[in-house]
């Protein structure tokens, strides 16, 4: 545990590294492009601090302070008025604000389908044995393999604009027949995306997902109104596949470093005796119609 002496020394390295930042990117500031007088002497780089200052918004003393990592607390509207002065890079502003105490700023949201990445969509592929797929922060899927085709044919068929996987658990009838604990999966489901979206309720894309569901399921509706709230966590999932019946699979979640808006998801087979050879079965043939029958044992 650390003792009062430890975090006061680890809050004036912070704000020693702090001041160092951003007496570095003073210096670095090219000042034609800014469009600030050049100095006399030659000088064409680097602002002063009184011209960082004017431009930030603070005032000559405090931002003088900063730099000498006196003991102050700036805001965080401080910090990233700074950071624009400073033309900070995004990865430079959140380990600004981060040493200043405060979180990074949230990943931007493109509007519109989201679309995994090369790279992302490469590991995916990679992932040949086990079903996966990347869900954005408002749980669209924005990528997969062909293993989660095979568990799910409806992925590669369903409009991008509904392409939701809260959408599908709730709406999609192929889905619940795959979730033969289903009421327990849905309501488990919406606990973790509550969790995840809580924050980010008024973004536009979650919105529409949360009022279209409270129309369209009963079950959404009252699990919603239920306010349960749950983190994710890996464990095993139970599926029943039209094709190759059950399928026990343990499901884990990563985030890229250099995608932190979106989640890759991905099951892995359980060592049960049965649930290997199934899955096996079940990438090694036809992806077959979303739309068939009830699910069945093979025969």
């Amino acid at each position: 545990m650390v003792g009062v002496d430890g975090a006061r020394a680890n809050a004036a390295t912070r704000r020693q590294e702090l001041a160092t930042l951003l007496r570095t990117r003073r210096g670095q500031l090219d000042r034609a492009e800014l469009g600030v007088p050049v100095l006399a002497r030659s000088r064409t780089s680097g602002l002063r601090r009184e011209e960082v200052a004017a431009l930030s918004g603070v005032s000559v003393t405090w931002y003088t302070w900063l730099e000498q990592g006196r003991d102050i607390s700036p805001s965080r509207q401080v910090v990233d008025a700074l950071a624009r002065t400073l033309r900070l890079s995004p990865a430079e502003r959140g380990y600004a604000l981060s040493l200043a105490g405060y979180a990074p700023p949230d990943p931007e949201t493109p509007p519109g389908p989201v679309l995994a990445p090369p790279p992302l969509q490469r590991l995916l592929d990679q992932l040949a044995g086990s079903p996966a797929f990347v869900l954005t922060r408002g749980w669209d899927i924005a990528g997969w393999n062909a293993a989660y085709a095979a568990l799910y044919p409806g992925v590669a068929t369903v409009h991008p604009a509904d392409r939701n996987l809260l959408g599908l658990v709730f709406t999609d009838p192929f889905v619940r027949r795959l979730l033969p604990d289903w009421a327990e999966d849905s309501r488990r489901f919406l606990a973790e995306f509550r969790a995840e979206v809580g924050t980010h309720l008024g973004d536009p894309g979650v919105a529409a997902v949360v009022e279209r569901l409270l129309a369209a399921s009963p079950e959404f509706l009252a699990g919603w109104t239920n306010h349960d709230i749950e983190g994710f966590t890996s464990r095993e999932r139970r599926f029943h596949h039209p094709r190759v019946g059950d399928l026990t699979l343990e499901q884990h979640k990563l985030t890229p470093a250099d995608q932190p808006a979106l989640s890759l998801i991905v099951y892995t087979p359980v060592q049960d005796g049965t649930t290997p050879g199934r899955l096996s079965q079940l990438l090694a043939g036809p992806v077959e119609d979303p739309a068939e029958g009830p699910a069945r044992d093979p025969a």
